[in-house]
Parts: C-alpha cells; structure tokens; sequence
C-alpha cells in the first residue's frame, strides 16, 4: 500500500473537508477554487485572496469536476519573452506559407520535371536576351562618345574653343554609360539569384511528386531537397532523425552567432537578438507541416541600414544554405 506523503496528505484532507461544500446545492451557489500555493498547500474556497491569484487555479462546479482553469501567473520577463517568441513565429510562420504556395504553383503549373525544365529554359533565355540589349546599348554609348571624343580632340588640335553643348554631350554620355553599366550588373546579379531559384525550383518539385507518388518521403529525394535548400529548412526523414537533427541545429546556431545564448526549449532555439550592425542573431525552430517533421533557420540583423545589408549579404545567404548541408554532414558522420 501506498502512504500519501505530507502533500498528498493534506490535499486529500483539503477535499475531505471541502467536500461537504461542494455536496450541498444551494449553499453551492458561489464558484469553488483549487489552487496549490508554492509551499505545495492545497486551497478550497470560493474566494481566491490578492495574496493567492498569482498561482494556478482551478474552478470546479457542484460535482467537484473541474469547469476552467486559469495558468499561473507570468512574470514580466516571462510575458516579455513570449512576445518574442510569438513575434519570431509568426514571421517563420510566412515563410512556411509562403513555401506552401510555391508549392502548390509547381504542383499546379508543371505536370512534370519535364515541362518545368522547359520553362525554366524559356526564363533563361529572356534573361539572355535582355542581358544583350543591354550590352548592345552600351556599345552604342561608347562608340557615340568616342566620336564625341574624337570631335574634341580635333577642335583642340586647331586651337578652336570646344562648344558647351560638346562639354555637355560627352558629360551625357559617360553618365549613360555608366548607368547602363550599373543595369547590366543588377541583371548579372538577377540572373545568379534566378539559376539558384531555378535549381531550389527543380529540386523540390522532384521532392513533392516523389512524396506524391509514394505517399511517403523518400530519402533520395528528402537528401536532394537539403541539399539544394536555401531556405534554411531541413527535412527530416522521420521522428528519430529528427531528435538527432535538432541537436546538430543546435550547435550550428551557436557556433554561427555573434551573440549570446536567450532561448533554449524542445521547439525553439534562438540567440539573443542583435546589437551592433555586425550581429548575426540565429534561431532554430521545430516544426510540423502536413506531417512532414521541419527545423527551420532564421538570421536576425541589427534594424539598421548596416544591418539590413548584412542580413541580405552573401554572407547570410551562404549560412542559410549551408545549414540542410550541414546537419545531412553530421547525420552520415554518426552512422
């Protein structure tokens, strides 16, 4: 037989003698509260003193079963940590949606890897084609202020003044060049990020129909997915890799922030938030969507011009896709 220790002793006394209470019905016309004080006290009655409210409680109807409860009181540094985490979930929140809908365009857009491939190409293409347009246009600019040019150096040669509207010409000139220049390397850096989308684009349509096709994750096609995936979002194969992974995503944040530890639980691991403009803040986070078991990585920057840079660098890009990478590295190691 079990003996009741001191606690339990005194809770089974409590319900002993607030039982009579909750028996009689009219004198139960008053809401009856449960709540255990920090000492492992049990309380009944119908009133909850100022003195008590902080602790969790329950309410319980005229059969003693429990009707509401109300959680302990949180402190302020608790409730200001939650805002965080609420705030830190719902942006990681769009971007899972935001996922979910580029997925469903592939699905819904392409029948096959095929077609996908072929449109790929078409986009290749036109990016191409506007890439030698560009080049074309500023080839006209510089032939037309060499002959600017040209035109100067021979009015300098026989001692004539050069006429302002020249001057003016050939300042026009270099500036469209060299704004024409500028054009060309946004399109060379829009045509590096599209082959990146582009191989992000084929390699998850071939996860989602490969899972499609079987009704379950494959793990050439989940490895193809880490691989190629810039999100920072690693697919886990089932729950035990999982755990596994989620230990892994653990020490990649810390070895890969500028600051110090803030949140470590079974569904979210984030370093505390930045303070200069060279800070790189990361946070891991455990999720669940459509069955499928995800550990998703975020990069927080300083709210500054310097840190909006950083956050949208290379350096930060590189990160994030070296993440998936990372722990399928570590993974293979402990087998």
């Amino acid at each position: 037989m079990v003996t009741p220790n001191n606690s339990a002793k005194r809770t089974l006394l409590a319900l002993a003698l607030a039982m009579p209470m909750l028996a009689t019905g009219p004198a139960f016309a008053k809401k009856m509260y449960r709540w255990v004080d920090d000492n492992g006290n049990v309380y009944f009655s119908d009133q909850v003193p100022p003195d008590q409210v902080q602790h969790k409680r329950e309410t319980l109807n005229e059969k003693a079963r429990v009707t509401d409860v109300v959680e302990k009181a949180k402190s302020a540094e608790q409730i200001a940590q939650q805002k965080r985490l609420d705030e830190l979930r719902k942006e990681q929140e769009k971007i899972i949606a935001k996922q979910a809908a580029n997925d469903k365009v592939l699905l819904s857009t392409f029948r096959n890897i095929e077609d996908l491939q072929k449109a790929i190409a078409n986009k290749t293409a036109a990016l191409d084609a506007a890439r030698k347009v560009i080049e074309g246009n500023i080839e006209l600019l510089e032939s037309q202020l060499r002959q600017q040019q040209q035109q100067a150096a021979n009015l300098e040669r026989s001692g004539s003044k050069l006429p302002d509207k020249l001057l003016k010409d050939i300042a026009a000139s270099k500036q469209q060049i060299e704004f024409a220049k500028q054009d060309l390397q946004r399109h060379q850096a829009e045509r590096q990020n599209s082959e990146k989308e582009f191989k992000a684009d084929i390699a998850r349509f071939q996860f989602l129909t490969q899972t499609q096709r079987t009704g379950k994750t494959d793990k050439s096609s989940l490895a193809a997915s880490n691989a190629s995936n810039e999100l920072g979002l690693f697919v886990c194969e089932d729950a035990d890799q999982c755990e596994k992974a989620w230990k892994i995503a653990g020490g990649f944040v810390a070895s890969n922030s500028t600051t110090g530890q803030d949140v470590e639980s079974e569904k979210l691991i984030m370093r505390a938030a930045p303070q200069t403009d060279t800070d790189l803040s990361l946070s891991a986070s455990l999720l669940e969507n459509n069955n499928v078991r995800q550990i998703f990585l975020d990069i927080r920057c300083r709210q500054s011009s310097l840190g909006v840079e950083l956050c949208a660098s290379a350096k930060a890009q590189a990160i994030r896709e070296a993440f998936a990478p990372y722990i399928q590295s570590q993974l293979a190691a402990q087998q």
